[in-house]
């Protein structure tokens, strides 16, 4: 799959947004509060005409009595601003964290370590899960596509990395609950050996997660950023 902003991804990455907002939940009360505007303005301006002009179409049609509108509009305004507000307290908060630790490939190298986590309050379930690689030495070309699993660890096999002793890359499944915590616990995306970093320019994960209302937030995240500074130095 490839969007239009495939070749921002550089500027992207890192950065939470929601991309989609569930049509029931949202389009709905809108459009029936522009509905309800629509028959408001009808009638106010039907008011204001001669009793003689209301005799004749389309000025003859009487579509809701002002108080049975005023009281509609108050409800469904009500319900958008609920809707809203709702929306940012069950919204997911995406985060990941990077650190060298041992015990995720052979041998208990270091591995710089990749997790992800959601510290909002709410559930939030995982949609697509999609990579992106540049290996050591190619440019980040705006026309590289995003890939599922399967063939982004081809292509590093094709470069002559070895699953579980240079890189293990965890496969999330649709439906897969990024569950909401209040800790700093992480749920393991990735462990890279040192080769992988010196031979990997930079490995973008993309996953898209819907939260409780319906809504879709995507996160990009390079597994590489800050792997290879002083301060992240590996143990070993």
């Amino acid at each position: 799959m490839q969007d239009a902003n495939e070749g921002d991804v550089q500027s992207t990455a890192g950065a939470q947004r929601r991309i989609r907002r569930s049509p029931l939940l949202f389009t709905t009360p809108l459009v029936l509060l522009a509905l309800l505007t629509a028959i408001l303005l009808w009638e106010v301006i039907r008011s204001n005409i001669t009793a003689e002009a209301q005799t004749e179409w389309p000025w003859r049609l009487h579509l809701l009595d002002m108080d049975a509108l005023g009281s509609l509009l108050a409800v469904a305004g009500g319900a958008v601003l609920a809707r809203a507000q709702y929306a940012r307290t069950v919204r997911p908060y995406l985060g990941w964290r990077g650190s060298w630790q041992k015990g995720h490939l052979k041998e208990d190298a270091s591995a710089w370590r990749v997790g992800v986590l959601n510290g909002g309050q709410h559930l939030a379930v995982i949609d697509t899960w999609d990579c992106r690689l540049v290996l050591a030495g190619q440019a980040d070309s705006a026309g590289a596509q995003w890939v599922d699993l399967d063939e982004a660890v081809a292509e590093l096999a094709a470069a002559g990395l070895v699953v579980a002793q240079d890189f293990q890359i965890i496969r999330f499944g649709t439906g897969f609950p990024l569950v909401g915590t209040g800790g700093y616990e992480t749920v393991l995306v990735g462990a890279f050996s040192k080769r992988f970093v010196r031979d990997v320019e930079a490995l973008y994960l993309r996953f898209r997660v819907t939260d409780v209302v319906g809504d879709t937030h995507e996160r990009v995240l390079d597994c590489m950023k800050g792997a290879r500074t002083d301060l992240n130095a590996p143990l070993d």
